[in-house]
């Protein structure tokens, strides 16, 4: 509902009215507020297939209206009357009756008939709430404003955990310990997090500092994949979260990450996080285009870590997608003949979006079909061999259609001059 919208809620056939300002208002204002048309939830998964994060604590159950939010101490003033919005009885007619008016037979004689019927039939007068209503109300409002400032106070908590310094020369049984309670609290804040309500209020609790400058790219594995993790979760689709983040310089860190790591785990969490800080982000994407960002996913989707490489691609394919403005840069860097070698080692899942970021770089653009078409790459021979191959295979099918759309694409117009007309 928009802001200062009427809200109205129907009880049996009568209806409540709740004035303007009413529970459509927000529960509380933030200065990284809820982007418009997200879902409230916030709980907004940007990569399909992301690692599952073990339950740490109990779920915290809201009330129903905790999301909606509450604005302020305004209740409703009406209930519909018991006798009001009930069957009208013997009102109705039969087809046959002389009274009844023909059907219409246009939209216009549809929106007549609409007003006419609404016309005749006008809403009941409001009569005052009950007080068990009243009280209902008054418990479920309080109730939600309880259960927001609950995890508010558990961000701190957790924040605590993760500003306290290492314990020095502490015993290995003692390290480990430590290590596991941070590990808890990132957990416990990624959780948290998926709600933009509180991944406005983590960054205002100066956590997004915290992560990116103690644990992002120091301490243990398990430390810096929940840290990437986090990032992402607070940064998909805020475009407050993600400008705070760019502007502490955790994209250049996460792609040192996806390029160096040893553990691939902490790979995939920062591919995850870049992709939270680039997509339909101009800034994010102009700083990974400074930071060489398209070599790095490139070598990524040359690792032997399928996770990685489909991810990689995907990721390719999609920014080609949004932004068909940088197809001159990639082929400029050999992204053709680099995809094209991808093609032809051992096939696995992998090669369906390879092949849809290939396709993604040729659509109408006469640059990539033309370094496509070059002989020494036997693009064309090797697409109708896979062509025979996925043919046989039903589960294929996307892969097989990018095949056949690149050899329509690239090599069934006679000349390159008439494909640039």
């Amino acid at each position: 509902m928009e802001e200062g919208e009427e809200a109205v809620v129907k009880v049996g056939a009568g209806r409540v009215v709740w004035g303007h300002g009413g529970l459509g208002a927000p529960l509380k204002c933030h200065l990284l507020s809820r982007p418009p048309g997200v879902d409230p939830s916030g709980r907004q998964s940007y990569l399909s297939g992301d690692h599952p994060l073990p339950q740490t604590h109990s779920s915290l159950h809201k009330q129903p209206m905790a999301d909606q939010g509450s604005g302020g101490s305004r209740l409703p003033l009406a209930l519909p009357s018991a006798s009001q919005g009930c069957s009208s009885g013997g009102g109705g007619s039969s087809a046959g009756n002389s009274g009844h008016p023909p059907p219409p037979r246009n939209l216009q004689g549809l929106l007549q008939m609409a007003i006419t019927a609404g016309s005749e039939e006008p809403d009941p007068p409001p009569e005052p709430m009950s007080e068990e209503r009243r009280q209902w109300l008054q418990e479920a409002m309080s109730a939600a404003f309880r259960g927001q400032q609950e995890e508010v106070e558990q961000m701190k908590n957790c924040l605590r955990v993760l500003s306290q310094p290492a314990p020095p020369l502490a015993a290995e049984a003692d390290l480990a310990a430590d290590q596991q309670e941070r590990e808890g609290a990132l957990e416990l804040l990624a959780d948290l997090c998926e709600n933009m309500d509180n991944a406005a209020d983590f960054c205002q609790l100066s956590g997004m500092h915290l992560l990116v400058g103690r644990y992002l790219e120091a301490g243990p594995a398990g430390l810096r994949w929940r840290a990437a993790q986090l990032i992402g979760t607070c940064s998909q689709n805020v475009a407050a979260i993600q400008e705070q983040v760019l502007g502490l310089g955790a994209l250049r860190k996460l792609l040192r990450l996806l390029d160096r790591d040893a553990c691939d785990l902490v790979r995939v969490k920062a591919l995850f996080a870049i992709s939270c800080l680039v997509r339909e982000q101009e800034a994010g994407l102009l700083q990974f285009l400074r930071l060489d960002g398209f070599s790095v996913l490139m070598r990524a989707m040359q690792q032997q870590v399928q996770k990685l490489q489909v991810k990689s691609a995907f990721l390719l394919q999609n920014l080609l997608v949004g932004h068909p403005e940088h197809k001159g840069t990639l082929c400029s860097m050999g992204m053709v003949q680099q995809l094209v070698a991808l093609i032809r080692t051992e096939h696995s899942p992998f090669h369906e979006h390879v092949l849809g970021a290939l396709c993604s770089l040729v659509t109408d653009f006469p640059q990539g079909v033309r370094e496509c078409r070059e002989p020494e790459l036997g693009l064309e021979e090797l697409l109708r061999h896979r062509c025979r191959l996925l043919q046989q295979h039903e589960e294929y099918q996307e892969e097989l259609e990018f095949c056949e759309k690149l050899l329509q694409t690239c090599f069934s117009s006679p000349t390159d001059d008439s494909m640039d007309r």
